[in-house]
């Protein structure tokens, strides 16, 4: 809602590890239309390490995005980078950060939705082997599919270190936890229950999720 708050029909949005688009997928037709931006913009360009990228209904361009390289996208071209739910893959959260500022015009924003490492989430994500994650994801949510899931790192995944990146990088910047449903837990009343009181009494620095909205000076 935030994002679509931001956007004009003018921008080109830069979907910072587009994958497949599964969210295209989604039964709730709200949350498809909020997610999928072609159309409402002048250009989406995708970016991926995943050549599945390439099928992405919600975008107007696939770009394939090579690790730990420069993206294929020229200085000032963009208006807003959106990185959702995966900021917790990146081996090199800092070089994500360098980028997004290099090809974001003037007063272009930079959007960020990742899991909180501190959260409960984030804390058995870390003690699970990462070979287990689909296993365990196939059960807590029954629409993932196993295409969908990837090794988390976690190496700049608390309100602290997005902060300070935004900061380093040139942007100001909003960051703050939040904690919506657990839908995680809805395999146990009782850790369903559990969650629930997590979401209405846990400071934000533990919510399960963090979001970031970043803006450059002019």
């Amino acid at each position: 809602s935030r994002v679509n708050a931001l956007i004009e029909p003018s921008f080109v949005l830069v979907d910072f590890g587009c994958g497949r688009g599964q969210h295209a997928e989604d039964e709730a037709g709200v949350r498809r239309r909020l997610q999928c931006f072609k159309g409402r913009v002048a250009t989406v360009i995708g970016l991926d390490v995943d050549s599945a990228g390439q099928t992405n209904p919600t975008i107007d361009e696939f770009r394939p995005l090579a690790p730990d390289q420069e993206w294929p996208i020229e200085d000032k071209s963009a208006n807003l980078v959106l990185c959702d739910s995966v900021l917790e893959h990146l081996a090199a959260p800092e070089l994500f950060f360098q980028q997004a500022r290099r090809v974001l015009a003037d007063r272009g924003y930079l959007c960020i939705r990742t899991t909180n490492v501190l959260s409960y989430v984030g804390i058995g994500s870390r003690l699970m082997p990462n070979h287990l994650h689909t296993a365990l994801l196939s059960r807590l949510q029954k629409s993932r599919k196993e295409e969908d899931v990837f090794p988390t790192l976690y190496r700049c995944n608390t309100i602290r270190s997005i902060r300070r990146q935004m900061s380093a990088h040139g942007f100001r910047a909003a960051v703050y936890g939040h904690t919506s449903e657990p839908s995680y837990l809805r395999f146990s009343k009782l850790a369903y229950a559990l969650g629930v009181l997590h979401q209405r009494f846990a400071p934000g620095a533990w919510g399960l999720t963090i979001f970031a909205f970043g803006q450059l000076a002019a």
